[in-house]
């Protein structure tokens, strides 16, 4: 409901008198809506926007625009989008039945044209996003991104969606040996690295484990996990008849990654937290 004010002039032998002002109430009938299927995000994600219009009105409004900012925002002197259009998504439904393709532009900004409400009815656009490599991954960091419905002589309208960056750890594992040719009753050293790429940390209570068969068997094993010295049973168990190894439950953790910002591009630089495991022994 937008409030609307009137007032006339009334001029006569140089006199000018004003009226009283009237005071009137537009009642605006196309409504927006704008929906995440997910409410959280990770590095890559492809998160689903719904958008929902509603016509409360006796009368279609034909050949509307919806446009989305994709989330654009600015960092110092840099402005920076962290969605990007996945195409081919965009669908669109008049009532729940399936319409044809409508004309996409992907942007930034994203814009869908070629919407019609029909009268009491209800228009409802879909479409994918991809956060790329300016979406913040810190905990706390959000990406929200504003759609507005323009077209057909009507006052703009808008409506906005919010997503956070999921708190969460994102581990991988490496496995190296060294030396790669080895004598009989040589020595050698496999190392395990583990990155997190995560926002948060892994911490003794994640209750993470590694576990591996050595084959052939190593006898004699040391056990180092980020440069100290590792001890059976407190830390790990190793047969040595089979040659199964696995640390115990709460002795991996992993620093969560940091976030930094490229000053010149504005991209995301992700440095991963890192966790090193090394098992070395005769073969």
């Amino acid at each position: 409901m937008a409030t609307f004010y009137n007032q006339a002039t009334l001029t006569y032998n140089n006199t000018i008198i004003n009226s009283n002002i009237t005071t009137g109430e537009l009642e605006e009938v196309l409504s927006i809506t704008k929906t995440a299927v997910l409410d959280t995000y990770t590095q890559g994600d492809e998160i689903t926007y719904v958008i929902n219009i509603r016509n409360t009105g006796t009368l279609p409004y034909n050949d509307l625009t919806v446009t989305d900012d994709l989330g654009t925002y600015t960092s110092g002197t840099l402005t920076l989008t962290p969605l990007t259009y996945a195409a081919g998504s965009a669908t669109y439904f008049v009532n729940g039945v399936l319409q044809p393709a409508p004309a996409v532009t992907a942007g930034p900004p994203l814009t869908v044209s070629g919407i019609n409400v029909p009268a009491g009815g209800v228009a409802t656009v879909l479409y994918a996003a991809q956060l790329n490599q300016f979406a913040p991954l810190g905990v706390g960091d959000t990406v929200t991104n504003t759609a507005t419905l323009s077209g057909g002589s009507i006052t703009p309208i808008s409506a906005t969606e919010t997503i956070t960056a999921a708190e969460e750890a994102d581990l991988t594992i490496t496995k190296s040996l060294n030396p790669t040719v080895v004598t009989e009753n040589g020595q050698i050293t496999y190392t395990f690295v583990i990155q997190n790429t995560g926002n948060t940390a892994v911490i003794a209570t994640d209750n993470a484990t590694i576990t591996d068969t050595f084959d052939p068997v190593l006898s004699n094993i040391a056990v180092t996990f980020n440069g100290v010295s590792w001890a059976t049973p407190t830390n790990y168990t190793y047969n040595t008849v089979t040659g199964q190894f696995a640390t115990n439950a709460g002795q991996i953790t992993v620093p969560a990654a940091t976030y930094t910002q490229d000053p010149t591009t504005g991209a995301t630089i992700i440095q991963p937290g890192v966790s090193i495991l090394t098992v070395t022994g005769t073969v």
